[in-house]
């Protein structure tokens, strides 16, 4: 029984662990893509992502009662805010990769879960526990230092929390499945996207016959947003929450590295004195992860 126990603890390691860093290796599949820009981008990724979710739904025979979500007014609107939501967020975090800005948007990731708990006060009128007001107020003083090191405000990075938190929070108050939410979300974006993919192809400006390599990574853009949240829905079966809480910094920290080593972005001194505040904010923040055993919403889309 504790044998059990321990395989079903590793498995569930393994599929964290693969969701986090895959997530984290978004910064090198996206800038493939060019030059179809960040919208074409997210509209192939909104309609290869439904086409996957689909057949995985029909193999799995959950794709009937999946689509009687579709009767439920409350749930279609919570779903149509969701799926706006996930499309900015999407639409920022490619922009990012492909412009240079993948630091940034690791900033993003690294500052979302305190997003969230920000989120949570405002919204929810959740009370924060001592460690989360020190962690906020810690983060808050990096934002800060990094805000005057960029000339402006890290709008990238806030601009991916915000949305990811409150994507976050719309489809906690859903209470749907990882797989069957992404489903009906990139259904009811569909229309848009699939518009717009025709209107560009008309005006011959789409790039999806541009090369066979481009045509089938612009498909993989399914694969590639599914597959992680697959792994992750495995990994949230299989192990403690707050685990899967502290898996969370693999993305961003992979993210940051790639920004940094891979792509050689500028990191004068003053962004890594921004950096580190932001880490030791957070590591307030696991240290009440670990402490009160609880977390948030941890994927990322």
């Amino acid at each position: 029984m504790v044998e059990d126990k321990a395989k079903v603890r590793s498995l569930g390691l393994l599929f964290g662990v693969s969701a986090y860093t895959l997530w984290g290796l978004f910064p090198i599949y996206w800038p493939l893509l060019k030059p179809a820009n960040p919208l074409e981008i997210v509209s192939h990724r909104a309609v290869w992502t439904l086409v996957f979710c689909f057949i995985i739904l029909a193999l799995t025979k959950t794709l009937k009662s999946t689509l009687a979500l579709l009767k439920r007014p409350k749930i279609v609107a919570g779903l149509f805010l969701s799926s706006i939501l996930i499309s900015i967020n999407w639409i920022i975090y490619i922009y990012a990769a492909n412009t240079g800005h993948v630091i940034e948007a690791s900033l993003g990731y690294f500052i979302n879960p305190l997003v969230v708990i920000a989120t949570g006060v405002i919204v929810l009128k959740e009370k924060m526990r001592p460690l989360q007001w020190t962690a906020v107020g810690i983060a808050t003083i990096g934002v800060a230092v990094l805000t005057i090191d960029y000339g402006r405000l890290p709008w990238i990075a806030l601009g991916l929390a915000l949305s990811w938190g409150s994507y976050g929070l719309v489809k906690k108050q859903l209470g749907l499945g990882a797989l069957e939410g992404l489903s009906i979300e990139t259904l009811l974006s569909s229309g848009f996207y699939l518009g717009y993919l025709i209107w560009l192809g008309n005006r011959g400006e789409g790039h999806f016959t541009y090369s066979l390599t481009l045509t089938l990574l612009l498909i993989g853009g399914g694969a590639v947003t599914a597959i992680p949240l697959l792994l992750f829905n495995g990994s949230t079966n299989r192990l403690p929450l707050t685990l899967v809480g502290l898996l969370q910094y693999i993305t961003p920290t992979i993210q940051f590295c790639i920004g940094v080593w891979y792509y050689h972005e500028d990191m004068p001194a003053a962004r890594w004195a921004g950096f580190l505040i932001i880490w030791v904010a957070l590591m307030s923040l696991a240290l009440d992860l670990i402490r009160s055993s609880r977390t948030v919403d941890h994927s990322i889309a």
